[in-house]
Parts: C-alpha cells; structure tokens; sequence
C-alpha cells in the first residue's frame, strides 16, 4: 500500500491537469498522472495530447503513466448516446468509461485515492463528475474549478507553451466543435480531420 498522501490523478490533456498538478501539490498530495482516455481521436491527437502532458509532468517531476487507447471499446461503452448533446449521458458514460479503468489501475497499483482533472473545465460539470467518480470506492472528489483553477490552467498552459485543444476528444465532440464554428464563420483548420 502507497503514503495515504499519495493520489492517481486521471488527466485528459497538459493544458487542465497544470492547475489541478499545482493545487494538489499545494494541498500536500503526491500525484502520479495517468493518461487513460479512450475517447480521444484521431490518435495524432491522442498523442499530441499525451507529448503535452509528457512536457507537463517533467517540469513538476512527477511520474507520468500512459495507457493505449481502446476507442471501440470506448464506443461501446457509450453506444446508443452517439446523438446526446455534449455534457449529457453520453459525456456521463465516456466519463465512467474513463474513471473505471482509472479505478482499476488505481486499485492494482496500491494508491488510496484517485481524482480527475475534469472538473477544472468550465465546460464540465463537476457535481455530476462526482456522482459518477463517486460509483468508485477511491475516488476522492476535488473541484479544480475552484480557487481560480480554469484561469489559472489557461495562464499556466500559455505560459508553457502547451497546445490547447478545441474539442473535449471525442468524435462526437469533434463534430459539434465544427458545426459551431462554422456556423459562426470561424475558421476550423485547427480541428483535426476524422475520420
């Protein structure tokens, strides 16, 4: 068994788990970073992601896990909810998808606790995070939204030069991402083509 003090952090990108790294810090844990996020596509930006994250982890030194992504198993996790708008069901199961295999590897490698970077998104809502992390014994609910923590990703991600992504991950998010800014004459080279 690990230090109590010791926490898996499920992170989705470099630019949130910056001010959720520095709060659990400052509130005297110990994270370890897994990047476990099967919704994610393409893998190019997977990837990109996870280079983001590796940068992120090497300048706190703190140890960073990676697990490949199984997206149809992903997929049929959240089969049936393809149409769900975003923050609906769908991102209800993408979400327990995600947090379940953070439970299990959490579980596996001794720590007492585990949390999620989600919850620093103004985009998520973090009560109904919590009720779905809550489905798991070790998950210990921290609002990083709270004490500036969006803002303090976005000055933080700036500062390090880290990509900011503009969609959550997945396909269906990758789409709807698109239709709004092309329905509100953005430009979206930006947006990754998928598939």
């Amino acid at each position: 068994m690990r230090d109590d003090d010791e926490i898996l952090l499920h992170a989705c990108c470099g630019p949130c788990s910056t001010a959720s790294i520095e709060r659990l810090l400052r509130d005297g844990w110990k994270p370890t970073i897994i990047y476990t996020d099967s919704n994610i596509v393409p893998l190019s930006e997977f990837n990109r992601r996870w280079e983001n994250l590796r940068l992120v982890c090497e300048k706190y030194r703190i140890p960073l896990l990676r697990e490949e992504p199984d997206h149809q198993a992903w997929l049929q996790a959240v089969k049936g909810l393809e149409h769900e708008p975003e923050g609906g069901t769908r991102c209800e199961a993408c979400w327990r998808y995600n947090l379940r295999r953070t439970a299990i590897l959490a579980e596996q490698m001794g720590f007492g606790h585990f949390t999620t970077t989600l919850t620093v998104s103004r985009f998520k809502n973090s009560k109904k995070i919590f009720l779905v992390g809550g489905e798991f014994p070790l998950f210990t609910p921290i609002d990083f939204k709270k004490q500036n923590g969006f803002a303090e990703s976005c000055r933080l991600a700036k500062e390090m030069h880290l990509y900011r992504q503009q969609y959550c991950g997945c396909e269906f998010s990758l789409e709807n991402a698109r239709s709004y800014q092309l329905s509100h004459g953005m430009d979206c080279s930006d947006l990754p083509q998928y598939p």
